[in-house]
């Protein structure tokens, strides 16, 4: 059951992108339609599940042991660094039109605040292999959650005829502060 509580506390209820307001650039800058939302959103959802596998071990059973917590946010830094890197190899070889259309946003994962968030939130509440691992994936989940639903309201905002200060740009924060609110509303469904 906490498993469970965890998993609808990172996709509903503390939602990276729309209540804890972190990894906003590809947020932004990968929801203009749904298959570059939906390739950053599995990106996204391996780097941050093996994130948090890899630097749940690496704080266990190196840091901590050793004492070198000091070294906790560039053992983390370095571990998501690599992994990008994989994702990037990976997405060149086997998909290279979603890793062209997707640019330097996919590098920008390793400058995800996000990703970073999330490692030093498993350390901060102590969480176990097994939470961290579902705590890494729903948080990925929650995260492509919320690209797929910008992404589906920007495309269908093509096609509606929209004041032209507001076009672009400006009604994409209007949307995304709206989408904020009504993930707001999850407030209090799980106790974190």
């Amino acid at each position: 059951m906490e498993l469970f509580l965890i998993f609808i506390g990172a996709v509903l209820v503390n939602n990276f992108v729309l209540t804890r307001f972190l990894g906003i650039c590809p947020f932004l800058g990968q929801s203009q339609n749904m298959k570059l939302a939906f390739g950053m959103g599995m990106s996204v959802i391996f780097v941050m599940t093996l994130t948090s596998i890899t630097t749940n071990l690496i704080h266990t059973y190196i840091l901590v042991p050793l004492e070198l917590k000091y070294l906790v946010t560039v053992s983390f830094i370095l571990v998501i660094a690599s992994l990008v890197q994989l994702v990037d190899i990976v997405l060149q070889k086997l998909m290279p039109m979603l890793h062209q259309s997707m640019g330097i946003y996919l590098v920008l994962i390793t400058t995800n605040c996000a990703i970073l968030g999330l490692a030093l939130l498993n350390v901060v509440k102590e969480y176990n292999f097994a939470k961290s691992l579902v705590f890494g994936f729903s948080a990925g989940v929650g995260f492509t959650l919320a690209l797929i639903i910008i992404a589906g309201i920007r495309e269908r905002l093509e096609l509606a005829d929209i004041p032209k200060p507001l076009r672009g740009f400006p009604i994409t924060l209007i949307i995304a502060g709206l989408l904020s609110i009504a993930f707001m509303g999850f407030t209090g469904l799980v106790k974190m």
